[in-house]
């Protein structure tokens, strides 16, 4: 008996998050991304540029991105960007708190039948690149802003945006989420073309 209480205690955090995932959203199909071949007509670079980013806004706003860049240490979820179930904090490192890490119930790869989504370094994004209930605009200086991105130039955010395997798991969620819109690639083609004509943010 005692066995079989310690073996339920070490699956709970699996049982009650596959209870809670299993109540996301069911959309499965993505919407289309404009390739950058489309902003060739714009001959204004900083009005291209713009539109470039306003393009690539549609994955930046969409859930899948946005429930990991929460304005607070809770993360959100579904496709309604709900407040994380059950409750968890982002912790000193974003991985999550002491005793409640995001690996406690998120594993290496998605688990489909219990709608539990899964990746090697699951976590949050750090609090300085918070993106939830932000206009473009302001998401755009705050990518731009290396005090507030890691340190990071144009050139990586580039690559962060289009090569990061993270990233990449907006387009290959769990069974029955909405993936972002278009492809990892189409996504990075944008921002780089978007880094390549100056990278002019939209209005805040």
């Amino acid at each position: 008996m005692q066995l079989k209480t310690i073996a339920l205690l070490a699956l709970a955090p699996a049982l009650i998050a596959g209870s809670v995932f299993a109540q996301s959203d069911s959309k499965t199909e993505g919407e289309a991304l404009m390739p950058v071949s489309a902003f060739a007509d714009i001959k204004e670079e900083k009005e291209r540029s713009v539109a470039l980013f306003n393009e690539a806004g549609k994955v930046i706003t969409h859930a899948r991105c946005v429930n990991c860049h929460p304005r607070t240490d809770r993360p959100l979820q579904g496709e309604d960007m709900r407040p994380h179930q059950p409750l968890v904090v982002r912790g000193p490192d974003g991985f999550g708190a002491t005793g409640m890490r995001c690996t406690t119930c998120h594993g290496p790869t998605n688990v489909d039948h219990a709608k539990l989504p899964g990746h090697p370094l699951w976590h949050l994004a750090p609090i300085e690149m918070a993106w939830e209930g932000k206009k473009l605009g302001e998401i755009c200086e705050q990518i731009k802003d290396q005090k507030r991105n890691g340190g990071k130039t144009i050139d990586q955010i580039v690559e962060h945006m289009a090569e990061d395997s993270l990233v990449g798991w907006g387009w290959a969620p769990d069974r029955g989420r909405t993936p972002a819109p278009g492809t990892q690639k189409e996504f990075g083609a944008l921002i780089k073309a978007w880094a390549d004509t100056g990278a002019v943010c939209p209005a805040t």
